[in-house]
């Protein structure tokens, strides 16, 4: 069977000109009809790596050094970084259509395009939605890598932002992969997003105890506490007067806040206060429930009555 041959392309040497080196091999080592083909591979390959490694080992690491010496944070360097490497892999291809003599990859893929666009339109709304997501994400900065947030009965600390989702590691160790969208259409809670933090914490005493020394108590131990700030100053409220315990509210400030300093301030300060109010006897009281009434009799039972009902 004869296998048809390719018009001449740029491995071949026009007439008038000095032959191609890399034709002239590719033609006495490869049987008739399959040089043309196999030359268009190799020019294909040979162009698209060296335009990707140019890109990969010079032009990625220059817009890296670009992007720092700016002060852009991890958080945007990232996205940022994934789209110029669809730009380096964009013109390898681009480069590699035209030095195999295929023509223009731009107006063959505006051909494609325009006949594909509207089913990858339908195909790709929830990428786009998300895309346009991490975008505003990236401008609006509501939170950065490294902060703990919280959403939708969620929390966890930000690990990694991208174009198109967002992941978060848990408290408990789990990875939680969530769609951009997601994060910019609710409410996101992001306590550690300024320099300092107000935690509160209320007491309950008894209606019998002083509230005055309960409340000294619990502003003391919050002055000696390492972690607390003097500025602003803790305060302690009368908020609650409950069915079993008068509330003592604690408004105090910690800096620098993450998940762990607030757990660990906020358990060392209630221990604090417990133990001294245990010494003042100052008590904690807990929920307690009187039942009132009587029990009525019908009538005497007899030694009958009762051998009847062991029978039953």
């Amino acid at each position: 069977m004869t296998v048809p041959t390719l018009p001449p392309l740029p491995l071949q040497a026009a007439p008038g000109t000095a032959p191609n080196p890399a034709a002239e091999l590719l033609r006495s080592v490869l049987p008739a009809g399959y040089a043309d083909p196999v030359g268009i591979a190799v020019m294909f390959l040979v162009a698209f790596l060296a335009v990707y490694v140019l890109g990969r080992v010079v032009v990625l690491p220059l817009v890296d050094r670009v992007m720092q010496s700016r002060g852009l944070e991890e958080h945007a360097r990232k996205p940022l970084s994934k789209v110029v490497f669809f730009v380096v892999l964009f013109a390898a291809v681009a480069v590699a259509f035209g030095a195999a003599g295929l023509g223009s990859f731009l107006s063959a893929l505006a051909t494609i395009g325009a006949a594909a666009t509207l089913a990858i339109g339908f195909a790709m709304q929830d990428v786009l939605k998300n895309f346009v997501a991490g975008v505003f994400i990236y401008t609006d900065k509501p939170f950065r890598i490294g902060d703990w947030i919280e959403w939708d009965g969620n929390s966890g600390v930000v690990e990694d932002i991208s174009l198109r989702v967002s992941r978060v590691r848990t408290f408990d160790n789990e990875l939680l992969t969530v769609p951009n969208s997601q994060l910019t259409d609710g409410v996101i809670k992001n306590p550690v997003a300024k320099d300092k933090l107000r935690l509160k914490f209320v007491f309950g005493i008894g209606y019998d105890d002083d509230i005055d020394e309960a409340t000294e108590i619990i502003l003391e131990e919050a002055r000696d506490h390492a972690e607390i700030m003097d500025d602003p100053e803790p305060t302690v409220r009368l908020t609650e007067l409950a069915d079993s315990y008068v509330g003592l509210q604690s408004r105090i400030w910690i800096a620098n806040p993450s998940r762990a300093d607030w757990v660990r301030t906020r358990a060392e300060y209630v221990k604090s206060v417990k133990e001294r109010f245990d010494e003042a006897g100052i008590d904690i009281p807990y929920p307690q429930r009187g039942l009132s009434g009587g029990i009525e009799l019908a009538g005497p039972i007899s030694a009958a009555d009762v051998e009847a009902a062991g029978d039953d």
